[in-house]
């Protein structure tokens, strides 16, 4: 199968696929966002693992512990990544073996684990960050600045609006 084909097939077996102009529309909006970013995540995917041999998890606890630029807690780590904390360990486990980032205990409570980037681990994640960025600039170069404040600013009232039910749903706890 030629290369066009084969991302025309990747993009029917989107989570849009199958959706009707007749469904409601906060279905469709749903499908899409969830199409888009799947899209995006996978070419991501692939890209991080063909051109630098790391993966997408790994890029993000990097470009956390980038970010941050100090030590953090695995547990800070994990919110900031939303994921669990077994699945930190597990990627710091194998970045540390790397020698991609160290681990040492809090200074004011020795119960916690603070991890940060290494010198080598800063030169890896600077390089594949650059690359990282082009990328989903590449991805987005479709739409224009106004288009693209636009949609963040669409994406704000969508976020505003599934927090506020959330908290609206959630039951108040009880003293």
């Amino acid at each position: 199968m030629d290369r066009s084909n084969a991302r025309t097939n990747d993009m029917r077996t989107d989570c849009e696929f199958g959706v009707c102009h007749s469904d409601r529309m906060e279905l469709r909006v749903w499908l899409r966002l969830l199409a888009c970013t799947n899209l995006l995540d996978h070419e991501l995917r692939q890209r991080l693992t063909r051109t630098a041999g790391t993966t997408l998890p790994r890029f993000d606890v990097l470009a956390q512990l980038d970010r941050h630029g100090a030590p953090v807690s695995m547990g800070e780590l994990s919110q900031r990544l939303m994921v669990s904390k077994g699945n930190v360990t597990g990627l710091i486990d194998r970045l540390a073996r790397d020698g991609l980032v160290a681990r040492s205990r809090s200074p004011e409570d020795r119960r916690f684990q603070m991890v940060e980037l290494t010198a080598a681990g800063k030169a890896f994640f600077a390089k594949i960050a650059d690359e990282h960025r082009q990328w989903v600039t590449e991805m987005m170069d479709r739409l224009s600045p106004d288009e693209m404040t636009a949609l963040y600013a669409l994406l704000a009232g969508l976020k505003n609006s599934v927090l506020a039910n959330i908290s609206e749903q959630t039951p108040e706890k009880v003293e």
